[in-house]
């Protein structure tokens, strides 16, 4: 088990990544990391005996955060997405995109080139209605072999507070643009949101 002390800077410098954050951890941090890890075991979020061995702590505003990233985990992205939700008065949990973008200004720019481009996505003039948005895109992105990127999408749009947040994350992951053709191959993804309530 690893244990990094990072800045803020590295955070914005981590664009094409993602994690869970949690705030307000006091204490050891190897305490809050096998806490964390036994915890997601047992609710059956952390898959094929995994855990997160390699977490990076940082200060931010007075307050120590741990990022626990999910590039060696295997995880049931659903079920962390509602447990993120559920246990938000406790832990303060955040994913690590919306936590860079809303407290620390966004990515650094240089970073953002380098990494994937956003694949246009015809939704304007499509139906408006959430789920089949989410289904569109998410096809887009599976189309251009980020199956990742549209599974995390999927999680944090059912975790969305309303109509415009949903929008907004969807706009993070795909060009909207206009365009008259759809592809009937989204069945899949738009069952898959049906669960969701906004």
């Amino acid at each position: 088990m690893k244990i990094n002390q990072i800045t803020l800077t590295d955070l914005r410098r981590m664009n094409g990544k993602e994690g869970l954050i949690l705030q307000g951890c006091g204490g050891e941090i190897k305490e809050w990391m096998d806490g964390i890890n036994k915890m997601l075991t047992d609710k059956g979020i952390l898959l094929d005996n995994t855990k997160f061995e390699n977490v990076s702590a940082f200060q931010n505003d007075g307050v120590t955060c741990i990022l626990y990233p999910f590039e060696d985990v295997h995880l049931d992205i659903g079920k962390l997405a509602m447990w993120r939700l559920q246990s938000y008065t406790a832990f303060a949990g955040t994913w690590l995109s919306d936590y860079v973008e809303n407290r620390l200004g966004g990515f650094e720019p240089e970073q953002n080139k380098a990494e994937k481009v956003k694949p246009d996505c015809a939704l304007i003039g499509c139906d408006s209605n959430i789920f089949n948005l989410m289904g569109v895109a998410s096809h887009t992105l599976k189309q251009n072999g980020m199956a990742d990127e549209a599974e995390m999408m999927c999680a944090r749009i059912r975790g969305a507070k309303n109509y415009c947040e949903a929008l907004n994350i969807i706009g993070e992951y795909v060009n909207i643009t206009d365009g008259s053709e759809q592809s009937d191959d989204i069945d899949e993804d738009f069952n898959e949101g049906q669960a969701m309530k906004l």
